[in-house]
């Protein structure tokens, strides 16, 4: 397959050696990524490690450290946004011939020793499964208070209308299956994604056209030090953020 846009750089460390990938969404992320790449070094054998770079210069990606922890790809994009990031590691994906895919921000937050719950249930035929802190199980620590309203109280349940209740769909941590990602009703590489509507319409979507849709408990923890790592800075991201909500549910990201 052809996917013109993002245009990206491909750096190869080792061959394909899984059915399903791990795509990490990184810039910028410094010691933060250098240490969860140490903790998601254990279970490199059980998802191909996929970095989806957004250009960072802060020598975190240096390919020699990516090689020691078992990382197969580097992926490097000039493109900026988050959705950018994630349709470059899905195109990639794709071309590769991935059954599925695992998305994880690379800022250090999240628990990612969950990654065999992921992997169990697309196993067992899930077409999107969406880690939450939020639901029984879960765990979440110095999560900010606005953070939290925002995502329990005001995105959840417009996410809802699609038809499946997530408790946590701004999480990054979710898996997809090709099945979903390859299906004409969806078509997720396309230009017009690249903040963060991506992320709505996925669960939105795929819960819509009644794919099978599930929640599996997860961790993520905010530093004890009050700072957010985040890319959602500024009254003006968090609107479009709400703004690309409303356009996901209204419909205005489906294939015409």
């Amino acid at each position: 397959m052809t996917h013109p846009i993002p245009v990206y750089e491909t750096q190869e460390f080792a061959p394909k050696a899984t059915r399903y990938c791990v795509v990490v969404m990184v810039w910028n992320e410094g010691d933060r990524i250098k240490s969860q790449l140490g903790r998601m070094k254990p279970n490199a054998a059980l998802a191909d490690i996929i970095m989806a770079d957004g250009g960072s210069d802060d020598g975190s990606m240096d390919p020699n450290f990516l090689k020691s922890c078992g990382v197969r790809t580097l992926l490097v994009t000039k493109e900026r946004g988050l959705c950018t990031a994630i349709r470059m590691g899905m195109a990639y994906a794709m071309d590769q011939g991935y059954e599925a895919v695992i998305t994880l921000d690379g800022n250090g937050k999240d628990g990612v020793e969950a990654l065999p719950d992921f992997l169990e249930k697309l196993d067992t035929g899930y077409d999107l499964v969406q880690g939450s802190r939020f639901m029984k199980g879960g765990h979440h620590t110095n999560t900010p208070m606005e953070r939290y309203i925002g995502v329990r109280y005001v995105i959840a349940p417009f996410i809802a209308l699609g038809g499946f209740w997530y408790t946590d769909p701004t999480n990054a941590f979710r898996a997809m299956s090709m099945r979903f990602l390859r299906d004409p009703r969806v078509i997720p590489l396309r230009p017009e994604f690249v903040r963060f509507n991506l992320q709505h319409y996925l669960n939105y979507r795929a819960a819509q056209l009644k794919f099978k849709v599930t929640e599996i408990p997860v961790s993520r923890v905010y530093p004890e030090d009050g700072s957010v790592p985040t890319k959602i800075v500024g009254w003006g991201t968090k609107w479009l953020l709400l703004k690309e909500l409303f356009l996901t549910v209204l419909g205005r990201y489906n294939p015409k």
